[in-house]
């Protein structure tokens, strides 16, 4: 079996089927190493035609405030008063970095997403 780059669809479908077909390998042989190998080549490929978008601060906080049942009042600790969450939630002024501080470390929320950049609501002129 040739191992090359993936660069087309055709690729990855054919990759993928060879490492079908050395699933069951015996661990230290030849066919464990090809299998270890079109892994790698199967994840890097996938990385760059597949990759996912971090989501949108503003909606993952909406998320999170609708799976766990929190309100905006909730929100208040980790954001200041209730005219402050209201005008994050409408998009009317952005997060600071003590907000994304306080919100990662208060509701275990994944910094690296609550630092993305988003659109905020244009003042009517």
């Amino acid at each position: 079996m040739m191992i090359k780059p993936i660069h087309t669809e055709a690729d990855y479908q054919s990759a993928l089927a060879a490492i079908e077909s050395l699933w069951d390998a015996p661990e230290g042989s030849a066919e464990a190493d090809q299998l270890e190998v079109l892994s790698m080549l199967v994840e890097a490929y996938e990385k760059t035609a597949f990759s996912i978008q971090p989501p949108d601060p503003v909606d993952f906080l909406g998320y999170v405030m609708e799976t766990r049942g929190l309100t905006r009042k909730d929100l208040e600790p980790y954001i200041g008063p209730r005219g402050r969450v209201s005008d994050i939630l409408n998009r009317v002024r952005p997060l600071t970095l003590e907000m994304i501080r306080r919100l990662a470390a208060g509701l275990k929320l994944p910094a690296s997403v609550l630092i993305q950049e988003y659109p905020l609501r244009r003042e009517a002129a």
